[in-house]
């Protein structure tokens, strides 16, 4: 642990944001490796006179700060952390940094399967650091979850992110390509969620430094139209869906419309396209049948 009073640790941060860059993702870089969260900077207003521990030595977090500034690579890549809902993640470049409106999957999955009794089993296709299958499987225990993802460190990562967070044993993890790895689970798939790639070439190629230059490609460009995975998870959902199973998709904001139809091709019911925070199609759901 390093010491630091709080008077020092302010004039501090005032000296790397003078440097560039924005409050937030100085606190973040803070609170992934200095173990500082947002509450207790808050308090450092009122509570001038404290000492603080932190986790790393100021040094450290400002060479780190400093590369940020200078390379715009996300600071969740350079700490290896990342933070959703009420987990903390581990992250590799080789791992799509999990956003704000993915969190929205846990909510309207809530709102389906209300009895927190019912035995149920869930796919999370493609699930990358595991945020949403983990968050799934931490808040319903009696549930049987199985993620997927084609990248085998991202289920070495995703399983061991399931594991720092939990002392559950209800989520499994396979290696392979969408429904690949589910040979097994053919017409017994209560729902699956999956965040695929879906990025249209040409946004693809405009997409700011950050994302681009350091995200996986793998995870982020989805052809042409950006609907290429889409569409091979959409056509094979009702090899391994129940009857009445559901299928819950994250698109691009404007393929809401596209996708739904794609649903209704596959013989899929109940379709429709749900708003994120700021009130855009962002995610299509539907039942089989």
């Amino acid at each position: 642990m390093f010491l630091i009073s709080a008077e020092k640790f302010s004039l501090w941060k005032k000296k790397q944001i003078s440097k560039g860059g924005d409050n937030h993702s100085l606190n973040l870089l803070i609170d992934s490796l200095g173990g500082l969260s947002n509450i207790e900077l808050n308090l450092l207003k009122i509570k001038s006179e404290k000492v603080l521990n932190l986790n790393l030595d100021l040094d450290f977090i400002e060479t780190l700060w400093d590369k940020h500034l200078n390379t715009s690579i996300p600071i969740q890549y350079l700490s290896g952390i990342s933070f959703w809902r009420d987990l903390k993640l581990e992250v590799s470049n080789k791992i799509l940094i999990p956003r704000p409106e993915t969190e929205l999957f846990i909510d309207i999955v809530s709102g389906i399967f209300k009895n927190k009794k019912e035995k149920i089993t869930f796919v999370d296709l493609g699930t990358g650091s595991g945020a949403i299958s983990i968050a799934l499987a931490l808040a319903n225990p009696n549930w049987s979850g199985i993620a997927t993802d084609i990248d085998k460190s991202a289920i070495e990562i995703a399983s061991r992110n399931f594991k720092t967070n939990s002392n559950q044993s209800n989520l499994k993890f396979y290696n392979g390509n969408w429904w690949d790895p589910l040979e097994n689970f053919k017409g017994e798939i209560d729902f699956a969620v999956a965040n695929p790639p879906y990025i249209p070439q040409d946004t693809y190629e405009v997409l700011p430094i950050e994302v681009k230059n350091f995200e996986p490609k793998l995870a982020l460009l989805g052809g042409k139209e950006g609907l290429d995975h889409i569409n091979q998870i959409v056509q094979n959902a009702p090899l391994y869906l129940k009857n009445k199973g559901w299928l819950l998709i994250e698109n691009h904001f404007d393929q809401g419309e596209k996708v739904k139809k794609l649903f209704l091709e596959n013989r899929f019911t109940s379709v429709k396209v749900l708003k994120d925070f700021s009130g855009i199609g962002r995610f299509t759901i539907g039942r089989y049948k």
